[in-house]
């Protein structure tokens, strides 16, 4: 039997709808899939987490909720532009069971639509991160970004992360973290993704965004940077994960990027799944 994948997210509970959807989405399109799911929060109720868990069984998705330690983030600066919850996925080392060798971290805001092994199994060569980059011609904001964090590497999406966790535990340091938001509260725009290409652009190991980290306002970029071959079509049979990135969310009114569609599906799939969950909890009790 395989290893299970193994899943994080970081959210605060009013993303708990999105999460629901991204689950459906994952387990729909990896149905012979085993998955753990960790989730590092430090607001969830009890309630709020036995329902989760209850969902979760369901599925046969092995829940573990961390909350985190507030004393790790003593020496964090913390405000509106940097809430405590920016930290987790690059502390997930620190913050997580070292019986964790790898684990693969998804943004609350994507839906995974193919098969999410091959870049479980992806080899990270030595590197702590495999992410992608938004590149090309059409894509000025990554240039912008190099320039602006003085950096030669290219400018790497935190959305998707997966992370070799026994490297990390050993170089990833907290007060390192802590040192560069303190040292730089105005200039970091973007604040987890900017720390992660500054402190570790070198550390990690690129990955095709068409495939791993694509960009659903972009659908337009694509079609240009591949001489029109990535239309709905290809996006369709090959890309594995679509990645609703910035402001303008698919979840709320007027958004009008071309996947806005294919999320309503699965937030409509999960909507009717989660409807029949209640029963399960008498049943537990029981």
């Amino acid at each position: 039997m395989r290893e299970p994948v193994v899943l994080l997210t970081t959210l605060n509970e009013s993303y708990l709808p999105q999460l629901q959807v991204l689950l459906t989405s994952i387990l729909l399109n990896n149905p012979d899939e085993r998955f753990r799911l960790y989730l590092i929060h430090r607001s969830f109720s009890a309630e709020q987490l036995e329902e989760l868990e209850i969902q979760c069984q369901r599925w046969g998705v092995e829940l573990f909720p961390v909350r985190v330690d507030e004393a790790v983030f003593a020496d964090a600066p913390v405000t509106r532009q940097y809430p405590q919850e920016m930290y987790y996925r690059l502390l997930a080392p620190q913050l997580l069971p070292e019986t964790l060798d790898r684990i693969l971290y998804l943004d609350p805001d994507i839906l995974v639509i193919n098969p999410i092994r091959p870049l479980w199994e992806t080899d990270l060569e030595g590197n702590l991160f495999a992410a992608a980059a938004h590149t090309g011609k059409t894509e000025i904001a990554n240039d912008v970004n190099r320039i602006r964090l003085q950096m030669e590497n290219e400018y790497y999406n935190s959305g998707v992360l997966l992370i070799d966790m026994a490297r990390g535990r050993e170089e990833i340091k907290p007060e390192q973290i802590f040192q560069y938001a303190t040292e730089h509260p105005k200039g970091l725009i973007l604040p987890d993704q900017d720390i992660l290409n500054v402190l570790f652009g070198d550390r990690i190991k690129p990955l095709d965004d068409y495939i791993w980290n694509y960009d659903a306002r972009k659908y337009s970029n694509y079609q240009f940077r591949s001489y029109g071959e990535s239309d709905v079509g290809w996006v369709m049979e090959h890309t594995a994960i679509l990645h609703f990135c910035g402001k303008a969310k698919p979840w709320k009114p007027l958004y009008r990027h071309r996947f806005g569609v294919l999320y309503k599906h699965y937030q409509r799939l999960a909507e009717r799944f989660f409807a029949s969950t209640p029963d399960v909890k008498k049943e537990v009790d029981a």
